[in-house]
């Protein structure tokens, strides 16, 4: 595993030219998965119950977009690759990309290379909220968007009662958030558990469970899609520029108050940018589980520990993992979809497995 290292401000040779190498690497990676993101989106709108061929898929975008020429497509060619297939293609790289770097946030915020963003109990909170509006009707006043405003006020307000509690004893530290998080968690999970029971419908039930193993069938244009795309767009954003801080804090806090960097405030406004996507991320494709475990690991062993370098790699990694497991989830058992937090569980689990055993052999040596 990566331990994170501050740079001396008087490098030697030998550390300049490690850094150059470290950022020629990084800039490799970089088009590399950049150029796997559209290859991916390409592929994710033409593969499907009804298959578009990509040189169609790309006319019909060029169409779209850039006003060229219509070719030979039908009007339900383009209707399926421009609104059906694009707003979810677009919303699994949004939401892949918010959750892995969110996940990267919470491993240097606790310390704790096991963190993910389910850690804080966010999107239990989300889950809870999205229940009471599907099984009692909560949050009607909000029409079409009951459903993505409740879930994310749900974990507005797990947000906050994570943060309460974590700061009741004085300082916000990595173990009272973690610990605050994981109560939280269960005791909104089983929250969720109550209601599906307390409702005594069974397809409401089916409805609630849908969404808390996750589902990207709900995107479309509108707002909640601009909103991920949005606050993805602005997390990826902070956190790059962050990266120092990032790195310090991974280290320690008593490294960090040498450095002149409060950990407390850090952490806290840390954990408001986290709640926020994570909030907005859940509000639009319910529970996915290990995307913010397992792609922090990926991108670290690919361009090194440093954030500012490895967090464009964990959004674009991110991105494309979940993509492709929207792709499967819906094309393995067509016409049923299978929810996509199976699949993601599926690959996480194992990944877990070795990733512990591994921390374990560490410890022995």
């Amino acid at each position: 595993m990566d331990t994170y290292q501050a740079v001396d401000q008087r490098e030697s040779p030998n550390q300049v030219l490690g850094v150059a190498h470290q950022r020629r690497r990084t800039l490799t990676w970089l088009v590399v998965l950049t150029l796997g993101t559209v290859l991916s989106l390409i592929l994710g709108i033409s593969i499907g119950a009804v298959y578009v061929p990509p040189n169609e898929v790309i006319g019909v975008l060029g169409h779209r977009l850039f006003g060229l020429a219509q070719g030979s497509w039908t009007e339900s060619t383009e209707a399926i690759v421009w609104d059906v297939r694009l707003p979810r293609v677009l919303l699994g790289l949004c939401v892949g990309a918010g959750l892995a770097i969110c996940g990267m946030a919470l491993q240097a915020m606790v310390r704790n290379m096991l963190a993910d963003p389910y850690l804080l109990g966010i999107n239990s909170g989300a889950s809870s909220g999205a229940a009471a509006a599907i099984l009692f009707g909560f949050g009607a006043g909000l029409g079409e968007h009951a459903l993505q405003g409740t879930a994310f006020l749900g974990a507005l307000a797990a947000s906050l009662l994570v943060y309460s509690i974590a700061r009741g004893g004085g300082r916000v530290t990595s173990v009272r958030l973690l610990l605050s998080g994981v109560t939280m968690g269960y005791a909104l999970y089983a929250l969720t558990n109550f209601l599906i029971f307390a409702s005594g419908s069974a397809e409401g039930a089916r409805s609630v469970m849908f969404w808390l193993l996750g589902s990207l069938s709900l995107a479309s244009w509108g707002t909640p899609l601009l909103a991920v795309a949005a606050v993805t767009l602005l997390t990826v954003a902070v956190l790059t520029v962050m990266g120092r801080n990032l790195d310090v804090l991974a280290i320690g806090d008593e490294t960090s108050l040498t450095l002149g960097i409060s950990p407390e405030k850090l952490r806290t406004g840390l954990l408001v940018l986290v709640a926020l996507c994570i909030g907005v991320l859940v509000s639009a494709s319910g529970s996915i589980g290990f995307v913010g475990l397992v792609v922090p690991h990926l991108a670290r062993r690919a361009v090194g520990g440093t954030h500012s370098r490895a967090v464009p790699v964990t959004a674009l990694m991110g991105g494309i993992l979940l993509i492709w497991a929207d792709l499967v989830a819906r094309t393995v058992l067509a016409p049923q979809e299978i929810p996509i937090g199976i699949l993601t569980a599926m690959v996480g689990a194992p990944f877990l497995l070795i990733l512990i055993r591994r921390m374990h052999a560490n410890t022995n040596q």
